[in-house]
């Protein structure tokens, strides 16, 4: 009884009904104007046309079109309504304002360093694939950076606490997922310590995903500790698109010299010392040198337009590090759902359409839509060896079934897919042709490639793309590699599940 009265008042379970009360409002609104008035049924009829004629105008994923004009047709009377709510990407002025501050911040700090012509001598593609993300993401490339990739959340986490030990200036953190355990608390301790020490400690967590695992004061709470914080856009219960632009980053930075960032959030399933979907397998890496300044201004820039606050980034910026060992380039990136700009889906098109031996690919969710899946066809097609890994184990089973539904047309090309049979694995990275890899938080699903505000590190001959590469091929032996004969077994009724559920994908 006693769980049962905390669940009922728990902060979702107030913002759900509030949500759900706006939406009778709403839909009770419609219906009662409806049965006295005619003309307000042609006018709600035009009003739906008129919001399909803006669909089919927009700048919108083609999918994502399909999934609102489907609806909007079934139901004209509610239709048009609901993608004025749900469905418009029109930014409201002061959104704007703290976008063209964030895009103005980043290119003031970060535009010095571009310097994607001196990859030339590890060939065009390169150039071309680095020169895309300082144009349109203000992510220059970076030499003089060493990488150490981690193939789990395990062995990340004691580089992460190693690392903290050492900081002397400033802290940064930015998380989807927060939760108090092994991993959160070995981590506060040690950012307390050094917040009572006099070093700057700054946190950001998004409030979604931290609804059921943080108190709704928690940033509140660590101020009071002597760590700056904040929950990026706050869980209320009031109808809006914003509610969908999660800020899904996972970055640490320590001085400006080292810099986490991949698949793994401060939670314990992530290192394994809780278990809910079997073992968790996922990826993460660390980069000491130059390139952590880009990512020292990714977090900054959030930090600045959120708290609508201006400070001087120099104080940030770290003197020269030398890393002799260094070899080849990294390039950490970020995407935002706000900017018209499918970065994180354009670096995966970019590396599938350039490859030229093999592409390998772990990620958590297939949910992709007609241009990722011609590429990864088109690339099989060709000849190109295409591996993908995902997840045997669920943490969502409807979203399980709509990666499934993916599968037969990509093993019909030749694509090879394997299922992680010890569990859950929530790695997103990429490796190509020993030359470029990916490790970062951008699944291939529509929420992080068109929602999220996400990131990743692009690497271009570094050691860590075969060490991404060796990870891949080790897992893939305890995997079970899924067969077309599998997928053609379905029952009808499954497979017009998976197809519905494909259409619909989008709006999940």
């Amino acid at each position: 009884m006693k769980h049962l009265v905390k669940l009922l008042f728990h902060r979702s379970a107030v913002v759900a009904v509030g949500l759900l009360l706006q939406l009778v409002v709403i839909i009770g609104t419609i219906l009662g104007v409806n049965e006295f008035s005619m003309e307000f049924y042609w006018v709600c009829i035009a009003f739906s046309i008129l919001a399909v004629l803006w669909i089919v105008g927009s700048k919108s994923n083609p999918a994502y079109k399909i999934a609102w004009i489907i609806p909007i047709m079934i139901f004209p009377i509610f239709g048009g309504l609901f993608y004025l709510l749900f469905g418009g990407s029109r930014l409201g002025k002061r959104t704007k304002r703290k976008m063209a501050g964030m895009h103005l911040e980043m290119k003031k700090e970060l535009s010095g360093d571009f310097q994607a012509e001196k990859l030339a001598p590890l060939g065009e593609d390169a150039v071309l694939h680095a020169r895309y993300l300082e144009r349109c993401a203000m992510a220059p490339v970076y030499s003089n950076t060493e990488t150490q990739y981690f193939p789990l959340g395990d062995l990340k986490f004691q580089a992460m606490l190693t690392e903290l030990k050492k900081a002397k200036k400033y802290i940064f953190l930015e998380y989807f997922i927060v939760e108090s355990g092994e991993m959160w608390d070995s981590i506060l301790e040690i950012l307390m310590e050094k917040a009572r020490a006099g070093i700057e400690v700054r946190m950001i967590y998004d409030d979604v995903g931290c609804l059921f695992t943080l108190p709704p004061d928690y940033a509140q709470i660590l101020e009071e500790a002597g760590i700056h914080c904040m929950a990026f856009n706050r869980f209320v219960p009031v109808l809006s698109l914003r509610l969908n632009n999660r800020d899904h980053r996972k970055l640490l930075i320590v001085d400006g010299i080292v810099g986490f960032t991949g698949g793994i959030n401060l939670a314990d399933e992530y290192i394994n010392k809780k278990r809910k979907y079997g073992h968790w397998k996922d990826g993460g890496i660390l980069l000491r040198g130059e390139g952590v300044w880009s990512m020292t201004v990714m977090f900054l820039s959030m930090w600045h337009i959120q708290r609508d606050e201006g400070e001087d980034n120099d104080w940030f910026r770290p003197k020269k590090v030398i890393c002799p060992g260094a070899g080849g380039f990294v390039q950490p990136y970020t995407d935002s759902p706000l900017d018209e700009e499918p970065v994180g889906q354009t670096v995966y098109l970019n590396l599938i359409n350039r490859a030229r031996r093999y592409v390998y690919i772990m990620t958590p969710y297939l949910i992709i839509d007609e241009a990722m899946t011609q590429a990864l066809v088109s690339a099989a097609k060709s000849g190109v060896d295409v591996r993908i890994m995902t997840p045997h184990i669920p943490d969502k089973k409807i979203i399980f079934e709509v990666t499934r539904a993916h599968y037969e047309i990509l093993l019909e090309s030749g694509v090879r897919i394997y299922e992680y049979t010890p569990g859950f694995c929530h790695a997103k990275n990429f490796s190509v042709d020993d030359r470029f890899g990916v490790v970062g938080t951008v699944n291939m699903d529509y929420r992080s490639l068109f929602l999220h505000f996400e990131d990743g590190v692009l690497l271009f001959d570094q050691p860590a793309v075969t060490e991404i590469r060796d990870d891949f091929l080790t897992t893939q032996q305890i995997c079970k590699r899924v067969t077309l004969a599998e997928c053609q077994a379905m029952p009808w009724w499954r497979q017009l599940l998976r197809d519905l559920l494909r259409i619909f994908a989008p709006l999940m």
